[in-house]
C-alpha cells in the first residue's frame, strides 16, 4: 500500500511548514489548480463538450454512473474534510486523497478509451497533485467534480 501511495505522489510529511505549503506551491498540480480556481463551472462545461467531440459516437459509453462513481470517492473524502476545521489537511485525509489518485489511475487503465480521456481533459490527476495540504483546494476540487457531473448530465449524458 505504501508503494502505491508513493507512486500516486504521496510522501511522508517532512519538516516543511505545512501551512505555507497549503498556500503556496510550484508544482504542475498547483498550476492546474490555479486555472481551476478561476471559474470551475466554465471549465467543467468546456471539458464535457470537448469530451463529446473527442469521443464522438462513443460518448454514449461514458455514462453518468461512471462519473458519479468518481464523484462518490471524492464526496467521501469531502465529508471528512468538512468535519475538520483546520485549513491544513491532516495526514489521514491526505492518504485518502493519494488513494483517490491511485483509483483514478486504475480506472484510466481499466477504461482507456472512455475514462482516461475524461480524466486527462479534466486535468484531475494534476489537480489532485496540487491539493497538497490545502483544505480549500480540496473543497474547490470537489465542487469542480460536482460541476463535471452536472454538465455531463445537462449535455445528455446517459445513466
Amino acid at each position: 500500500m505504501k508503494d502505491a501511495l508513493k507512486k500516486a505522489g504521496y510522501s511522508e510529511p517532512d519538516n516543511r511548514n505545512k501551512k505555507a505549503e497549503a498556500k503556496h506551491s510550484t508544482s504542475k498540480g498547483f498550476d492546474a489548480f490555479e486555472k481551476l480556481h478561476e471559474d470551475y463551472t466554465d471549465r467543467a462545461e468546456r471539458v464535457i463538450i470537448e469530451l463529446q467531440n473527442k469521443l464522438g459516437k462513443n460518448y454514449k459509453d461514458f455514462t453518468t454512473s461512471k462519473i458519479r462513481n468518481i464523484l462518490a470517492m471524492v464526496s467521501d473524502i469531502y465529508n471528512d474534510v468538512l468535519t475538520e476545521q483546520d485549513e491544513v489537511l491532516n495526514d489521514e485525509i491526505r492518504g485518502k486523497i493519494a488513494y483517490l489518485k491511485v483509483r483514478l489511475i486504475y480506472e484510466c487503465g481499466r477504461e482507456p478509451n472512455i475514462v482516461k480521456p475524461f480524466v486527462e481533459l479534466a486535468g484531475l490527476l494534476d489537480i489532485i497533485s496540487g491539493i497538497g495540504y490545502s483544505r480549500q483546494r480540496f473543497i474547490d476540487f470537489e465542487h469542480y467534480m460536482e460541476a463535471l457531473v452536472a454538465y455531463h448530465r445537462f449535455h445528455e449524458g446517459k445513466d
